[in-house]
């Protein structure tokens, strides 16, 4: 017999990337008094983290609590980017609806896909909310139609498709059942919520808790966050984890129970069947565990989740310049620090490396997540070199199959043809280009996902900054063959020192430049890009020759072209295999494997001779 919890509701919100999703729930905090009259609220309240804000993304999973009508409702904002899909999938086992954010004018894109394609298979039912309807390019009719067909391509049953809609802004805090109001406040999404999604259901029996995501904090240690399944849990009270398997991980005693109440973490003397809840306490229990009374012996199935797609090498940095910027510099601390961010992210496998003690194999699902990694550890003060991001490979009845990713790309319908004709380049499938209107084009595509790595500075390039690129993980197939890499060869300085202009200014006519006058260089480190496909050595710090002899116009003003600016990303896809991207907190510069020219050319000859 299965008991239930009364006045308690478990909400998760899905959207895509910048639909309005965090905004949504700053609006549902703010209307159901969650804040005080006169609380200061920063916007994006829920995107606590700089990268979150920065980028206007969300990241981590986080929940939130309200209080609606004294039924208390639970709201997890989950990441809308598939890169942060390994939070996503144990996420949805918590709650028992999720509110389907759709942008009026994009309609829905493929990381909602993604998600929602979790959430039916879960058995949720959706309640649809249109957004930013006083857009003047919103299209409503339209995205209604096509929420449908995607729930419907993505077998839904009736229960699912029967989904009831509303409309409204989140920006200017109302939604309506109907396209044209009333504008008034939040409240008709409110009571959808409680009428269409069901109590939570739990179970009778002792306490247990699948764990879903975990947090750490300087005062309590680990912090474990998810939805207790049966029992109740106090603190104090002595419990044990259960990894996957069935075995003990670890026995422990409880020393806070935290509930959610607004944005805050609060601690309560006891929280019941249904209810999210944090628990502190444990040392070595991690995600998917099962928390649970001394007396339980079988384990809450968890969901597997999907296998990292992209590796990178993360190795010291041992450039000459290395330990001058960064206050974190030994291979202990990084691997220390990235051990640490494994346990609290699943979709992260780091493998140590037995040639090499200083380097280590960092695998995830995609490169945004990589490189969210590597900005956060350069803000902390890390210093350190990674190399090209690698596909993993799997072997599938002794064939090799790769990653493929689904990618749906909007474009003028002028440049349509070169985006297909780059894509086929690099091994994509063209599966549909319709259009969506304004002039543009819809292309959906699958692509390996190595051919996808530095495509989106290309495509930008190519479409004159008009394109839009969603991807999102599609599946592994039978590999797709040889794909064409970067062109051209690169610029390497051959002395250390300071950059002249002097030099820079006769070395233009070789490439474009990736360093001003002043910055400081050192040999094997990369400046530019040769317009020729092989490599060049060349002297940034020669200065001109003074002489005795003046002349009029012999020293006109030396006039430089504006340097390359290499952001993280753009420097990640375009570096070589051959080549590394320097991370420290002041600076990222592009640099050779080998700094020393003569133990590159033996590497080339070695690699050749292979």
């Amino acid at each position: 017999m299965s008991a239930r919890t009364t006045n308690l509701r478990n909400i998760a919100i899905i959207a895509h990337v910048d639909h309005g999703k965090t905004s949504l729930i700053d609006v549902l905090l703010k209307q159901s008094g969650a804040f005080r009259d006169n609380q200061q609220v920063a916007e994006r309240a829920m995107d606590s983290n700089d990268l979150e804000r920065e980028r206007g993304i969300t990241i981590l999973a986080k929940v939130t609590s309200i209080i609606w009508k004294d039924t208390r409702i639970n709201i997890v904002d989950t990441p809308g980017h598939a890169d942060f899909g390994g939070e996503v999938e144990r996420i949805l086992n918590m709650v028992d609806g999720v509110i389907v954010l759709v942008d009026a004018a994009e309609g829905p894109m493929p990381q909602t896909k993604f998600v929602v394609s979790k959430a039916l298979k879960l058995g949720l039912n959706p309640i649809v909310a249109i957004n930013k309807i006083d857009k003047s390019e919103e299209r409503h009719e339209e995205v209604v139609d096509e929420v449908f067909d995607l729930f419907a391509n993505l077998d839904a049953n009736e229960e699912q498709l029967d989904f009831p809609i509303l409309y409204g802004s989140a920006k200017q805090g109302w939604m309506a059942l109907n396209a044209d109001g009333p504008q008034d406040d939040m409240a008709p999404l409110f009571d959808l919520v409680l009428k269409y999604v069901p109590e939570p259901k739990t179970q009778d029996g002792p306490f247990s808790m699948l764990v879903t995501t975990i947090a750490s904090d300087p005062f309590l240690g680990r912090i474990l966050t998810g939805r207790i399944t049966s029992g109740v849990v106090s603190p104090n009270q002595t419990i044990k984890a259960l990894s996957g398997d069935g075995s003990v991980a670890e026995k422990g005693r409880v020393s806070k129970v935290l509930a959610f109440h607004g944005l805050d973490r609060v601690p309560v003397e006891s929280a019941s069947a249904g209810d999210i809840v944090s628990i502190a306490g444990m040392t070595t229990a991690t995600v998917a565990d099962t928390l649970c009374d001394m007396e339980v012996e079988q384990p809450i199935a968890a969901d597997p989740v999907d296998p990292p797609t992209l590796s990178m090498t993360f190795r010291i940095n041992d450039g000459p310049f290395a330990g001058q910027e960064g206050s974190k510099v030994q291979s202990r601390v990084i691997r220390d620090r990235l051990l640490q961010e494994a346990e609290g992210n699943v979709a992260l496998k780091i493998t140590l490396n037995d040639k090499d003690r200083d380097s280590f194999e960092v695998a995830g699902r995609g490169e945004l997540l990589l490189s969210i990694l590597i900005e956060t550890m350069r803000r902390e003060g890390f210093e350190m070199t990674v190399s090209r991001p690698k596909v993993v490979y799997q072997t599938i009845d002794g064939q090799q199959h790769e990653p493929i990713e689904e990618v749906i790309i909007d474009v003028d319908e002028e440049h349509s043809g070169v985006v297909v004709q780059k894509l086929s380049e690099r091994k994509g499938d063209l599966l549909d280009m319709r259009p969506s209107g304004g002039g543009r084009q819809r292309l959906v595509l699958h692509v390996p996902t190595r051919g996808l790595i530095g495509y989106h500075s290309e495509l930008l390039s190519d479409t004159r900054g008009t394109a839009i690129m969603n991807r999102v993980f599609h599946g592994f197939e039978p590999h797709k063959g040889k794909i064409q890499g970067r062109h051209t060869g690169v610029l390497i300085s051959n002395k250390m020192g300071d950059a002249v202009a002097f030099a820079l200014m006769n070395l233009e006519e070789r490439g474009p430049l990736m360093i001003g006058h002043g910055v400081r260089v050192y040999e094997g480190m990369i400046v530019g890009e040769h317009t020729r496909g092989n490599d060049l050595e060349v002297n940034v710090i020669k200065g001109k020759q003074l002489t005795n002899v003046r002349a009029a116009g012999k020293d006109d003003a030396t006039k430089l072209t504006t340097p390359m600016q290499m952001t993280l990303e753009k420097a990640l896809s375009y570096i070589n295999d051959d080549e590394l991207v320097e991370i420290t907190p002041d600076n990222i510069r592009l640099r050779k494997r080998f700094l020393d020219p003569n133990d590159r050319k033996r590497a080339e000859r070695v690699k050749e001779a292979v």
